[in-house]
């Protein structure tokens, strides 16, 4: 049985709510990925902001990215899995809500992303297609 924690990206570099979007933009330029996570200074994660949201709720909108903070940006109720869940999980976590990464928590702490891409290559072709089908059907 295949874990989150042989499938997962870690570490994980996040922004602090009080982070402009610019700045979260810059993040996933450097690390060449299409969401970061979003922490309170508490260092418990509050959401994922992904470049499409930049693009839709801030670009499109007009707003300035170097004014607005990730936390206005981000929506509340971040979906994550454990590091010990199986793929399984992984797969029907993701299809359910229609999210193609989830942050990967322990006891509270952000220790890792594994992303939809993650599973289907560690999965069998017939089930890595079901993973992808399911999560594109939502978008």
């Amino acid at each position: 049985m295949t874990t989150v924690r042989e499938l997962m990206t870690s570490p994980v570099k996040c922004v602090r709510e009080s982070d402009v979007v610019l700045e979260a933009a810059r993040l996933m330029a450097a690390e060449g990925v299409g969401a970061v996570p979003v922490c309170g200074e508490d260092g418990r994660i509050k959401g994922m902001l992904t470049d499409r949201d930049i693009v839709v709720r801030v670009l499109a909108e007009g707003k300035d990215p170097r004014a607005l903070h990730a936390s206005e940006v981000v929506e509340g109720g971040v979906v994550t899995v454990g590091p010990d869940a199986d793929a399984e999980e992984i797969i029907r976590t993701m299809s359910e809500h229609a999210v193609r990464r989830l942050p990967v928590v322990d006891g509270g702490t952000l220790v890792g992303i594994v992303a939809q891409a993650d599973v289907a290559r560690a999965l069998t072709n017939p089930a890595s297609g079901e993973l992808v089908e399911a999560v594109s059907q939502e978008e």
